[in-house]
């Protein structure tokens, strides 16, 4: 096979061109069933008919003339004909056993006539994309109204499907592999899954383009997502290019490139369509018409890649092969490590920035309500606790299903499943918590959004705590990761931040692991037992949010809130007060997030002068009695009703001291 440049070196000097629309140009030729079956599938007991796919290895012929008009047009990366070459498509046609064949075929024809065109003229390099399209079902959402934690396919389904494809595509001669018309990015994380596990097996790395989806003027996925969620979800991997493609015409979609272009790590590509279908589903765009789109793309720099999606022909390439002979291409702006998180909208983090909360009530061990409500299978129920966090400023949300009582791995799913098909709780990130790997693995195949693990540690030894760490970056996650070793829990300043400063190296040197994807929870542990050992446990905290923060560079730090309390269970003013001291004093410390009921915290400035003295003498240790002196104290401030309700009293004053 020809040598040829890498393409991400081509890319830093000139626009490429992708091809255009096969499905349009197949059309044209008005093609029989008996042409779909070729003598291969003559006997075949499903219609073939409108199974593009299919003619790789039924008439071949077809798909190379195909390819060699839209070479001849100035296409630098011509994609393989295998948009639904895949077994989960090609059931509807009961060809299941033939997506391996497909794929090859699909590749050699196009590899073949790369090569020729590439030997011609070896000044114009030409590439071979292996096309991988969405499937015809969705991971995230239901397809019955009636059950909306119901899925008609899983991750892992999906993944088997895109590893079948891929390895087809590899073995015919794909030079870089297209993920495109995502329109649920939980399936094209499935597909990232497939062919990274098909690199690693393989011992090479392929370039990777992805490209979304816009439905409609709201910007977003058919999933959900914005833009700008979509791309913090799959910018994990170290991809070729990002950018959108069909659904849209040029026209429609420029605002959405600009912003992936002010957005975008990677290089920017785009083929959209030949306008919006007219009333027939017929698109009428000219190639001029269009080109004057395209060229307003060039003349800004937003892409690097451009190419058309349905409706596009040989002639509408050869307008924007003409275009990008002498254009400008966009420049990949420097992009600052930063943390960023998404559900349906973005969560985005910068260094300095405000502090997280991350609604606890969805946990199992933390909420009697909760747990009970999951036991009994009042979900309906359950997500209302999950939109009143939403509600009242949680950020995250934090799922925790590990119950003697429950099927935690299944509980992690159904929940999950019924929290992302609430608009209005999904728009968040989430946090999968468990102390079980399988139950994480489950949840990070639920989430289409960049969620958090919550956790994993060296308890059970590096090799465990890699492997695991491996996964969760394949899945795009973020990784709460406990002070803990082989010895047990961190209980002192020593020991947390040495067993951080292990887990850093191990996850930045040996993983590589992003280091502002890393959140190391030091363990907030109880003050306020009476032992005397427990009496330091916050300033030591604090202290290893300080050096975390000036020695780990990048690394997050987060915590379980509620745990510093313990001991005053039962007076609700007095544990608010005390999470609102040490949150005050541990962010300034640079803590980043905290596992915290957001609906109850107080202000810290508000916080009675007398009640503050008391919790941080013990917070900050000042003095050997605080604990009983808090105690004594504490039997003066019991509230008579819960925290939720003590704020019901302002209610009752005017309208302009109630809008004060």
């Amino acid at each position: 096979m020809i040598k040829k440049p890498e393409i991400r070196e081509l890319l830093k000097e000139k626009v490429l061109v992708l091809d255009g629309a096969m499905g349009t140009m197949i059309q044209k030729l008005k093609l029989t069933e008996e042409d779909f079956r070729g003598k291969l599938l003559a006997s075949h007991s499903e219609n073939l008919s409108g199974n593009n796919d299919i003619l790789c290895i039924t008439m071949p012929q077809v798909i190379r003339d195909i390819h060699r008009e839209f070479l001849d047009a100035g296409a630098d990366i011509i994609e393989t004909n295998t948009f639904n070459a895949n077994s989960i498509s090609q059931a509807d046609y009961s060809t299941e056993k033939y997506v391996y064949d497909i794929n090859v075929a699909a590749a050699q024809i196009a590899r073949k006539l790369t090569d020729e065109y590439t030997f011609k003229d070896p000044q114009k390099p030409r590439y071979v994309a292996g096309s991988i399209g969405p499937t015809n079902k969705t991971a995230s959402m239901s397809p019955d109204v009636n059950d909306p934690g119901y899925r008609a396919v899983s991750f892992n389904e999906l993944k088997a499907a895109y590893r079948e494809q891929a390895e087809g595509l590899l073995a015919g001669g794909a030079e870089l592999f297209l993920i495109e018309t995502i329109f649920d990015t939980l399936n094209a994380k499935a597909s990232l899954v497939a062919l990274n596990e098909l690199f690693e097996e393989k011992g090479i790395r392929l370039p990777v383009m992805v490209s979304g989806t816009i439905t409609d003027a709201s910007g977003r996925t058919l999933s959900g997502q914005t833009l700008e969620a979509f791309i913090h979800s799959v910018s994990h991997i170290d991809l070729l290019s990002i950018g959108l493609n069909c659904a849209l015409g040029a026209k429609e979609m420029r605002p959405y490139i600009k912003e992936i272009a002010g957005k975008s790590p990677f290089f920017v590509s785009t083929h959209p369509n030949a306008g919006l279908p007219n009333q027939f589903g017929e698109y009428d765009e000219t190639p001029e018409m269009m080109a004057g789109h395209i060229k307003g793309f060039l003349d800004e720099g937003y892409v690097n890649i451009v190419g058309g999606c349905c409706g596009t022909t040989p002639d509408h390439i050869r307008e924007f092969a003409r275009l990008a002979k002498n254009s400008r291409r966009h420049e990949i702006q420097p992009q600052k490590r930063s943390f960023k998180l998404s559900g349906l909208e973005p969560l985005a983090v910068f260094e300095g920035s405000n502090f997280i909360n991350i609604g606890e009530r969805l946990n199992v061990a933390g909420s009697k309500k909760f747990a009970r409500l999951i036991r009994e299978k009042r979900y309906e129920e359950a997500l209302g606790i999950a939109l009143h966090q939403v509600e009242s400023g949680a950020q995250v949300l934090d799922i925790n299903l590990d119950d003697a009582m429950l099927d935690a791995e299944y509980e992690m799913v159904h929940f999950l499943n019924l929290m992302i098909s609430e608009p209005d709780i999904a728009r968040v990130p989430f946090m999968i918590d468990s102390s079980k790997w399988n139950v994480i693995e489950a949840g990070l195949q639920c989430v289409q959004g960049k969620s958090i693990v919550n956790s994993i540690s060296l308890k059970e030894g590096e090799v465990i705590f890699a492997t695991q760490a491996r996964k969760i970056r394949d899945y795009g996650a973020a990784a709460v990761v406990m002070a803990f070793d082989e010895t047990g829990q961190a209980d002192t300043y020593e020991r947390r931040t040495a067993i951080c400063q292990r887990a850093y190296n191990i996850l930045t040197k040996e993983v590589h692991f992003p280091p502002e994807d890393i959140i190391f929870d030091p363990n907030i542990l109880t003050i306020g037992t009476g032992m005397e050992e427990h009496n330091n446990y916050a300033v030591d905290f604090i202290r290893t949010v300080e050096w975390i923060k000036a020695n780990l560079p990048h690394a997050k730090v987060s915590g379980g809130i509620s745990n510093l309390s313990f001991s005053f269970r039962g007076n609700n003013i007095v544990r608010e007060a005390i999470h609102s001291s040490f949150l005050y004093h541990a962010i300034r410390a640079g803590l980043d997030m905290g596992i915290v009921n957001p609906a109850m915290l107080q202000v810290y400035d508000e916080i009675p002068k007398e009640l503050l003295q008391h919790v941080e003498d013990l917070i900050f240790n000042r003095r050997p009695d605080a604990t009983e002196r808090l105690l004594a104290f504490a039997e003066t401030t019991k509230e008579t009703g819960p925290a939720e309700k003590r704020t019901e009293a302002w209610r009752s004053a005017s309208v302009e001291e109630r809008l004060k």
